[in-house]
C-alpha cells in the first residue's frame, strides 16, 4: 500500500522535499501559491492543494488522509503549524527554524503516540546526527560547526545573496548567539568573535569569516553533560560583517536582492564539523566536510537539496520504522537511534551530498 506524505509549503525547500518523496510514495504539496504548486505539480508526479497554512483549520484538512507530513512553512508560523499536526495525531518531520521551544509541545506529542522530528535540515540536521551518533563511541570535549550558502561572485550589493528566507538570515544577524563553555551556557551577541577559515575543496580555495549565531539549538539541551565545550558559527565572505554591522548601526533597512536560481548558478553550500575528544584513552579528532553546489538538471539550489535532502532521509527512517520514538525528537535523538545515521548519510550521498571524513590522532 502506497504511503500518503503530505508537504506543507511549497518553497524553494519544500519543493524539493516533494519532489524526492515523490519517487517512492504517494505525495501532496500545499501552498497559498497556486503558481509554485502549478509549477511542481507539472514537474513531477505530485498531488497539489491550495490553502492557507495560517490556518489551523485548513492544516488539518490538508493532512486528514496523511501517514506522514513534513513542515516546511516560514519560521514565524513554524511552531504554530507543529502543534496543530501533533494534535491531528499525525507523525511528522519539521524543518522549520521557528524560535520557539519544540520541546512545549513534547508532553502534547507524547499523549497523541505522535513521532515528531524537528530541525531536520543541514543545520540544524547533519552535525546534530553525527553528534548523538559519536557521542556514543567517544568522550567529545569540543564540538564545533560551521556553515554558510554562498555566492562565488558574491552577487548583490552587500556581497551576500540570501539561499534561503531572508528573514530567518536577518534573525541570525540579530539573535544573540548561544554557546556552551566548560559545561556552562554562554551569550554572545551576533556577529562575535570572527575569524578567517580557509577551505580546500572540490578544487576550491576559500578564504571565509566565521562569526557566532545561534545555531546550536536542541544541541545545547540534548548534549547538556556529555560534551562541555559546543559552538555554531556562521560562514561569509570576508567583509560582511563590516556591511551588517554598519546596517544595524545607522538603522538602514536590509533588502537583499531578490534570487532567482538559473542554469548558470554559482551558489554553493559549505560545512566543516570539528570532533575533538578521546576514544579509548587516546586523543582523536574526527572531521566532517560537506561542499554542494547547484544542481542546473533540476534547478534546485544546493542549500535546498542539502536541507531538503536531510529531511526526507528523517522521513525514510520514520516511514519505514526505523526510528519511531514517540514525542518531541531533535535530531540527535534520530543520530543516536542505530543505524539511522548511517541510514541517513547514505542517502544524502545517492544525492550527490557527500560528507568527507578524515580522523586524526589528538
Amino acid at each position: 500500500m502506497s504511503r500518503r506524505i503530505v508537504v506543507l509549503g511549497a518553497g524553494r525547500v519544500g519543493k524539493v522535499i516533494a519532489a524526492d518523496l515523490s519517487r517512492e510514495f504517494e505525495v501532496t504539496s500545499v501552498d497559498m501559491n497556486g503558481q509554485a504548486l502549478e509549477s511542481l505539480g507539472a514537474s513531477y508526479p505530485v498531488k497539489t492543494r491550495v490553502a492557507d497554512l495560517g490556518e489551523a483549520q485548513a492544516v488539518t484538512g490538508a493532512i486528514a488522509q496523511a501517514d506522514l507530513v513534513i513542515c516546511a512553512v516560514p519560521g514565524f508560523m513554524g511552531f504554530d503549524t507543529l502543534r496543530t499536526v501533533i494534535e491531528a495525531g499525525k507523525n511528522v518531520v519539521d524543518i522549520s527554524f521557528f524560535a520557539e521551544d519544540a520541546f512545549e509541545l513534547d508532553d502534547l506529542a507524547a499523549q497523541r503516540r505522535v513521532t515528531a522530528v524537528v530541525d531536520c535540515g543541514i543545520a540544524p540536521g547533519t552535525p546534530d546526527y553525527l553528534a548523538g551518533h559519536l557521542a556514543g563511541q567517544m568522550q567529545i570535549e569540543d564540538f564545533t560547526f560551521m556553515v554558510g550558502g554562498l555566492h562565488f561572485h558574491r552577487t548583490g550589493p552587500n556581497g551576500y545573496l540570501p539561499t534561503f528566507s531572508p528573514t530567518d538570515v536577518w534573525e541570525e544577524y540579530t539573535r544573540p548567539a548561544r554557546y556552551v563553555r566548560d559545561g556552562k551556557l554562554i551569550t554572545m551577541p551576533p556577529l562575535s568573535e570572527p575569524e578567517l577559515v580557509e577551505f580546500r575543496i572540490d578544487g576550491h580555495h576559500l578564504w571565509l569569516e566565521a562569526f557566532n549565531t545561534d545555531g546550536l539549538r536542541s544541541l545545547i539541551t540534548t548534549m547538556a553533560g556529555r560534551i562541555p565545550n559546543m559552538k555554531e558559527k556562521t560562514l561569509r565572505f570576508p567583509g560582511h560583517i563590516a556591511h551588517i554591522r554598519k546596517l544595524q548601526e545607522t538603522g538602514a533597512e536590509w533588502v537583499p536582492d531578490k534570487w532567482t536560481p538559473e542554469e548558470d548558478e554559482d551558489e554553493f553550500t559549505i560545512m566543516r564539523i570539528v570532533m575533538r575528544g578521546t576514544q579509548g584513552g587516546r586523543p582523536k579528532t574526527i572531521t566532517h566536510t560537506v561542499f554542494v553546489t547547484y544542481d542546473p538538471a533540476t534547478q534546485f539550489s544546493s542549500m535546498s537539496r542539502a536541507t531538503g535532502y536531510s529531511c526526507t532521509g528523517v522521513a525514510r527512517c520514520v516511514l519505514e520504522g526505523a526510528y519511531r520514538r514517540p514525542g518531541i525528537s531533535p535530531p540527535s535523538y534520530v543520530g543516536e537511534a542505530p543505524g539511522c545515521m548511517e541510514r541517513i548519510f547514505t542517502h544524502l550521498k545517492a544525492r550527490d551530498i557527500v560528507f568527507e571524513r578524515e580522523e586524526a590522532a589528538g
